[in-house]
């Protein structure tokens, strides 16, 4: 194998096993960011290694391999010192372990949980509520997602110095802080992993819908958030709300290939080419909101929103909308967690099922709602309707609104299209 492929092979490894093992060491070290660089330094020696010598048969074993015996030697180094040796109980064992002959093997019997136990620690420890919420995003991608500090900041359209800085920053707040690498007992448990639900769902809404930059969509994003999600719904399967945000991450991922025209454009829900929908990701998705309905999980907030996602994926045309039942379902999500953005895509939905007039009217209601004031998509929405019941003047001067709402180019650019539209439109009257 070449140097190049041996580099594409790491390069393919790490990114497939960098939790994992990151996760393990962190057992080990108890400190997600000490785990992070002895897995590191593992991969550094894959890095020197490898080339030379070729690439071993079980590569993923041999980093994980390598990066527990770096945590091993950082042990041995600590016990030496001894200054904090109480503060670590868990050392005791390791420390039995050490002296015998084969200490790999021997801390791998008392560290005989399943993986998957010390990837879900990772999860909750990268997603805890002591970080803020670009904090538990830019550590998930890079622990979690094995991205590099250079491929997030690229991702976000921020520096890569602010990335290196924000994730800095969080390790050092989770060991001072003294997060334990841990599953939150019960108690806890709902509310952490509302969490790492949020971070998650968070991610994909940055691929979907871009809030800045030239691209419509960040695909990536997407696909990093969707592919965690299903991690997270195998190693907690009876909690419903996971299975509730992956069925709207699966259904609306569908869609993605139909969202963009062939030169970047935006296309809108009801513009779409449905024959691009991704089938496997709709069944996908509606097998995962059945999963959360099995769990007693229907009426939570992602699945909510994947049961009104699930009414655009099960219509073969737009005219086909159940919007009656969208509206309903916003309704449900309304009492339950009330905001001004569910209110305003409800009143979309009550446009199209029962007039334009009556959805406008709550519409204009909400535009003295002080968090909607610099949202974008209050002017969007008040334009189409406004364009749809003919008031083409009134239709331009909401989208142009919009427009200098956006911080996305090409949403700012399918907003002035359509404001110039409403102009032409409103010119061509008698």
């Amino acid at each position: 194998m070449t140097d190049s492929g041996t580099h594409r092979a790491i390069d393919a490894v790490w990114r497939i096993e960098s939790a994992a093992i990151i996760a393990r060491v962190a057992r080990m070290v108890r400190d997600v960011g000490l785990a992070e660089e002895l897995a590191q330094d593992a991969l550094v020696t894959a890095l020197e290694q490898w080339p030379e010598k070729g690439v071993p048969d079980k590569p993923a074993a041999w980093l994980m391999t390598a990066a527990k015996n770096r945590a091993l030697d950082h042990l041995r180094q600590r016990k030496l010192h001894q200054a904090k040796h109480e503060e670590f109980g868990h050392e005791l064992e390791i420390e039995e372990a050490l002296r015998q002959e084969h200490a790999v093997n021997a801390i791998d019997a008392a560290l005989d949980d399943d993986i998957g136990d010390d990837l879900l620690r990772l999860v909750f420890t990268a997603c805890h509520p002591v970080l803020s919420a670009d904090a538990r995003v830019a550590l998930t991608l890079r622990l979690l997602g094995g991205l590099t500090t250079g491929e997030i900041a690229r991702a976000f359209l921020v520096p890569e110095a602010t990335i290196a800085q924000r994730i800095v920053r969080a390790k050092r707040t989770l060991s001072e802080a003294r997060v334990p690498f841990e599953v939150p007992r019960k108690d806890a448990l709902a509310t952490r992993l509302s969490s790492v639900l949020d971070v998650l769902y968070l991610i994909f809404n940055e691929g979907y819908a871009a809030t800045s930059g030239g691209d419509w969509m960040r695909p990536a994003l997407c696909e990093e958030a969707l592919r965690l999600g299903r991690i997270v719904a195998e190693l907690v399967p009876d909690e419903p709300e996971v299975h509730g945000l992956v069925a709207l991450m699966e259904i609306q991922a569908s869609r993605a290939a139909a969202r963009i025209g062939p030169g970047g454009e935006p296309v809108l829900l009801l513009e779409q080419n449905r024959s691009r929908w991704d089938q496997l990701l709709i069944r996908r998705g509606l097998a995962a909101l059945e999963r959360a309905a099995q769990h007693g999980g229907a009426l939570g907030p992602y699945a909510l929103q994947a049961a009104i996602a699930a009414c655009h994926a099960r219509a073969r045309t737009a005219q086909e909308t159940d919007w009656g039942r969208i509206a309903a379902l916003y309704d449900a999500l309304g009492q339950l967690a009330p905001s001004p953005v569910v209110a305003l895509n409800r009143a979309v939905a009550i446009a199209m099922a029962y007039g334009l007039a009556a959805g406008l009217e709550l519409v204009d209601a909400l535009t003295a709602e002080p968090q909607l004031k610099a949202y974008h998509l209050l002017p969007s929405v008040r334009g189409d309707l406004l364009c749809k019941l003919g008031r083409h003047d009134e239709a331009r001067t909401e989208f142009e609104r919009a427009a200098t709402l956006t911080h996305n180019v090409r949403e700012q650019h399918l907003l002035l299209t359509r404001a110039h539209a409403c102009a032409m439109d409103a010119k061509s009257l008698p």
